[in-house]
């Protein structure tokens, strides 16, 4: 009984989020929440690689090993203008991914050069984040990540000049015999000079009002949000919101990171100073303590669950899931299980997937709080397995490891009564179809005048079993290359089915090329490619996406949750499925609005 009324509780939330899942859509797919996610996606490659030297300057002494002077400055140099400028860059790649999504609303054939708007953008934030000595003297300090609010107003606010000025033509003109390369450089002078003379007032009035750049005028106004943020209530709702999010199929990181991406980057390098100041990095709050301690295991704290399936599981489902997803979700790609589970819209695993973030960040914290481990302090690939990357970013401290083992324990301890439970479902279900098909095949073989009773199957559980119904029909075999690009949120779960088609191609011959990426990366690439396959976090960007593709001329399918797990699984039936996609006059699979 108690089991019962769960279930109809959870039933109604789930019907009460699904009312507002178009809102919850609407919000991820936001043009400027996307540049943000896009302008750090882009300068990803940067922010990694400038961690390698900041942990070779300061790891070798703790083990004893002394670094050369001048080896070691050369160390922080290459950190200094790789991180020390991450400010800067993030202006221009977010200039340039809100462009790209600008241009697909700009009418009258007119557009906004993206090139321009990027260089436009880091002036901007140069006069926006150097401040200046009385004497005159420039100060840079505000490049890095202390100055990404700048970096943001200097992206929005350039793209938003520059589609004032194209929407209404304002441009210099030359005679249509000049070349179009210089004509462009022509046209976007006027658009250049007012966002620059407009970001260059902003900076006056900055000094004139508080005499300090404007950069610092942000961190002042914003600084009690952030400082919201990182107590128990602030960083629990965060990962309350990142979780429920992805639970109704919407990619959570995207929806709510992007809102608290300065503190996030931040807190980590006001930790790296405090610890290089021989002081305790005191600030929870960051991206990889959102990464390594909330998201263990990936959004949801999956990392114990398919252990728990291995382990406890009876049905064929369950264990099928966590033999699958039992490695990706080591390194934090757990959409195999999150779709093959499904736990996504999965009533039964609303709870645990929900409330063991929030009990990992407000234990994590705790444990920052009392000094029992360092705050994170290192910008690490989010890709690591939680362990790893929570011993490396507190530079070696074995208290984080064990608040690693705590975290996995409890984190087992919340989601197994509710794996159980759901478990006990797919075993009676996988009963009646067995029972069923052994009455069928029964019926089939009777002799004749006899009669026999069939088992009805139970209902179905929460899934989303969307196979492609056309992968066994007759295809028609490829004459030229294909070039495939899979793209999902960030390049794990793609890399699954491209490697599912590398292999399947080379198994029937077919001239395939597939390739992963991440969605917001996409922009410059898009033109190589003939077919683009949306992976099910990313399903909700379709309509945009077909914009793009549609003017390239490029086939473009979407794929649902369980259908791609078993894509991922079967290299002859991933290549099956994109013969039929590019024979398709429409993409079947195409989000319904």
């Amino acid at each position: 009984m108690l089991m019962l009324k769960e279930g109809k509780i959870m039933q109604f939330i789930i019907k009460r989020l699904e009312k507002h899942q178009k809102l919850f859509e609407k919000i991820s797919r936001n043009i400027y929440l996307m540049a943000i996610k896009d302008g750090f996606i882009a300068a990803m490659p940067i922010i990694l690689f400038s961690s390698i030297f900041i942990l070779l300057s300061n790891v070798p002494p703790l083990i004893g090993i002394k670094i050369p002077v001048d080896l070691n400055a050369w160390f922080n140099k290459i950190y200094s203008y790789t991180m020390g400028f991450v400010g800067f860059y993030v202006a221009g790649t977010t200039a340039k991914a809100l462009t790209g999504s600008m241009n697909q609303r700009m009418k009258g054939g007119r557009f906004i050069n993206n090139t321009s708007t990027m260089m436009a953008a880091m002036v901007g934030f140069m006069l926006l984040a150097i401040g200046t000595t009385k004497a005159g003297n420039y100060i840079p300090g505000f490049f890095g990540t202390d100055g990404i609010l700048s970096a943001f107003v200097a992206a929005f606010g350039t793209v938003w000049v520059y589609k004032f000025c194209v929407s209404r033509d304002l441009t210099i003109k030359l005679p249509k015999e000049v070349p179009g390369a210089i004509s462009q450089t022509f046209r976007d002078i006027i658009p250049f000079g007012m966002a620059t003379l407009i970001f260059s007032l902003i900076d006056v009035a900055a000094r004139a009002w508080v005499h300090v750049p404007f950069a610092q005028v942000i961190q002042t106004v914003l600084a009690p949000i952030f400082k919201g943020a990182d107590t128990y209530p602030g960083i629990m709702f965060v990962e309350f919101l990142i979780p429920l999010f992805w639970f109704m199929g919407i990619h959570g990181p995207s929806v709510v990171k992007p809102a608290i991406e300065s503190a996030l980057f931040g807190n980590t390098t006001a930790n790296l100073a405090l610890f290089k100041a021989g002081h305790f990095p005191i600030h929870a709050l960051s991206e990889n303590f959102l990464n390594f301690v909330g998201e263990l295991g990936g959004t949801g704290a999956t990392f114990m669950v398919p252990i728990l399936f291995l382990l406890f599981a009876r049905s064929k489902q369950l264990k099928a899931i966590g033999t699958a997803s039992v490695v990706p979700v080591m390194f934090a790609v757990n959409e195999p299980l999150l779709f093959g589970a499904p736990i996504v819209l999965n009533p039964y695993f609303l709870v645990p997937f929900v409330l063991s973030p929030m009990i990992n960040v407000a234990i994590g914290k705790m444990f920052v709080d009392l000094h029992l481990m360092r705050g994170f302090m290192y910008v690490l690939s989010w890709a690591l397995p939680g362990p790893i990357g929570a011993f490396l970013d507190t530079n070696f401290q074995w208290s984080a490891l064990v608040l690693m083992a705590i975290l996995l324990v409890i984190d087992s301890f919340i989601y197994l009564p509710f794996i159980k439970a759901y478990d006990a479902t797919l075993v009676l279900q996988e009963a009646n179809n067995a029972g069923a098909a052994v009455a069928t095949a029964g019926a089939t073989a009777a002799p004749a005048g006899t009669t026999t009773t069939t088992v009805e199957p139970a209902a179905a559980a929460v899934t989303d079993n969307a196979a492609d119904s056309t992968t066994d029909q007759p295809v028609k075999k490829l004459d030229k290359q294909l070039k495939v690009l899979v793209l999902c949120a960030g390049g794990g779960t793609s890399e699954q089915l491209a490697n599912a088609l590398v292999e399947g191609a080379k198994a029937t011959g077919e001239p395939i090329v597939a390739t992963a990426g991440a969605y917001g990366s996409h922009h410059d690439i898009l033109p190589n490619y003939d077919l683009v396959v949306l992976a099910p976090q990313v399903r909700t960007y379709y309509s945009d996406l077909k914009a793009d593709t549609d003017k390239l001329g490029i086939k473009l399918v979407a794929t649902k949750g369980q259908q791609y797990i078993e894509l991922t699984h079967d290299p002859a039936n991933a290549v099956k499925f994109v013969l039929n996609a590019v024979n398709e006059s429409e993409d079947p699979e195409a989000p319904k609005n």
